[in-house]
């Protein structure tokens, strides 16, 4: 027999809004008909969550169920950040029970190869459950309102395909004091049991702290005793490593989690770079691709991503992107640079590869025929003098006091002369090599010398990978104007030459002078 091809009227999804309830594949148990899509929304009490089973599963097989499917999202429909699964053949999906109160389930057929379908039942769980999805929200019952006495709810995350370690944040945290937390309290342990080693228990007042499971399971138990409450706790996970790291070297590439996989909905992931004191940090946009501006307000109200200076969200802001955006490079002001992704509960997208490297601080300044170098020592304290050098490696700095200098005429150390915008100029190349065993690691900055200004510029030209750096910007103004430069008695070298030159000049006026007056008086 032949299934029909879906008729315009065919009851197919819907709005479900009971506390529980039943729902079925089209002619379940027959044939479902060809070229179907139907979207079913199980909205339930906010502060609850939807636990989902399926009695019965036969759908077309396919490797990667291209064919027939059915889709199971955490929240609304469509939304690859909250997408909990893709099925199709006779294995069934597990039972999932959602991160909040909306699930939504999506049957598709194509026009060839029919079979029965899936019958699924739901129902509201008041507390607890098996969260299973990459990231999602957890209350207490009847949150924001105060929890009921004598409750108790276990919720445990876990299986997410990522298999990495959980983070969970307390947004909002408000229970029954007392000491030891023997009333009213949270706790949780590091795996998908209580004979796992415990995070912490919590009560009263003050939020928990953001904790991380060594494990890809996390066990949050929810108690309360006999009397008096308070307005509870709501908190969000995640299951993205990747989400809060710090770095230390001098340079480092990082991106949004499953990059370029679509991120995970309703996380707050933080990235530190943190350099030696003088140093600034410039960042590379490789690619970004975010959740869209706002219509209504035209600005990053979703998913975006900020840059603050000085490491801290205290700090002062230097950008907020969202949406699909060319980003030119940024530099910080200080050698601290905090960058924070926001996601909101759904419309997730591709998210953002980011590559950074330190700019040394140093001071280039050059006189008619000479270059000098400085870099503080501190700044590099790690290498010896021969890792830094100019144009060759027998042009080494030499350490003077507290830094590296390299003092050398143009006619050596692979200078050359060039023009540029009909201008003589004098350039080369400093390498600073921060390679570790195999691993090579040279920096490179482009030194230039106006001599008929005495005017010096200094240019990264290759830092994180060479290929993206197309447009350099020139890092020594920014640095003096900034006061990160070093003390200016250091700074200004003296023009030895231009000196002896001029006062050559003065003797040979007043000869000139003494002379014609020797003359008339004659």
């Amino acid at each position: 027999s032949h299934p029909p091809l879906c008729p315009p009227g065919i009851k197919c999804g819907g709005v479900l809004s009971a506390p529980s309830g039943n729902f079925s594949s089209p002619n379940f148990p027959g044939l479902y008909p060809y070229e179907t899509e139907c979207t079913w929304l199980i909205v339930v009490a906010e502060g609850s969550s939807v636990l989902l089973s399926f009695s019965h599963f036969e759908l077309e097989y396919h490797d990667a169920c291209a064919y027939d499917y059915l889709q199971v999202y955490n929240g609304a429909a469509r939304d690859r950040g909250n997408l909990l699964g893709t099925f199709c053949g006779r294995s069934p999906p597990p039972p999932f029970s959602s991160a909040w109160h909306v699930m939504a389930v999506v049957f598709r057929s194509d026009r060839h190869v029919a079979k029965h379908g899936f019958a699924a039942a739901y129902r509201k769980d008041a507390c607890g459950g098996q969260l299973t999805g990459l990231s999602g929200e957890i209350t207490s019952p009847r949150y924001p309102e105060s929890y009921p006495n004598d409750a108790e709810c276990r919720w445990s995350i876990g299986g997410a395909s990522s298999g990495g370690p959980l983070t969970l944040v307390f947004a909002d945290f408000q229970m029954e004091g007392g000491q030891g937390c023997g009333f009213d309290y949270v706790a949780l342990f590091d795996g998908p049991s209580i004979s796992a080693p415990r995070l912490g228990r919590y009560c009263g007042s003050t939020r928990p702290p953001r904790t991380v499971s060594s494990t890809p399971h996390l066990l949050i138990i929810f108690k309360s005793d006999f009397n008096i409450g308070g307005r509870g706790f709501k908190a969000h996970f995640y299951s993205a490593g990747e989400c809060q790291e710090v770095f230390t070297a001098v340079k480092g590439n990082f991106s949004s989690p499953q990059y370029p996989n679509f991120y995970p909905n309703n996380l707050k992931c933080q990235w530190r770079i943190q350099l030696p004191p003088g140093y600034r940090v410039k960042v590379f946009f490789l690619d970004m691709e975010l959740e869209g501006r706002s219509s209504l307000t035209g600005g990053c109200d979703y998913d975006h991503l900020s840059a603050f200076d000085g490491g801290t969200e205290n700090g002062s802001l230097l950008g907020r992107w969202c949406g699909r955006e060319s980003l030119a490079p940024l530099t910080s002001r200080s050698n601290r640079l905090l960058l924070v992704l926001h996601t909101d509960r759904n419309t997730a997208k591709r998210g953002f590869s980011i590559s950074y490297v330190g700019v040394v601080p140093m001071n280039v300044s050059c006189t008619r025929t000479d270059f000098h170098i400085q870099i503080p020592v501190q700044s590099l304290a790690q290498l010896e003098r021969n890792r830094i050098y100019l144009g060759t490696p027998s042009c080494a700095a030499q350490v003077v006091g507290r830094n590296f200098k390299i003092h050398t005429r143009f006619d050596t150390c692979g200078t050359e002369s060039q023009r540029r915008n009909n201008t003589s100029v004098i350039v080369s190349t400093l390498y600073i090599d921060f390679s570790v065993g195999d691993q090579e690691d040279i920096h490179q900055y482009e030194v230039q010398c106006e001599p008929k200004r005495k005017e010096a510029s200094v240019t990264l030209i290759a830092g994180p990978d060479p290929s993206r750096l197309s447009q350099a910007e020139n890092l020594v103004d920014a640095q003096q104007r900034e006061g990160e430069a070093m003390d200016a008695h250091e700074m200004k070298s003296q023009d030895t030459s231009d000196i002896v030159f001029i006062s050559i000049c003065i003797l040979a006026g007043l000869l000139m002078v003494i002379a014609v007056v020797g003359l008339v008086l004659l």
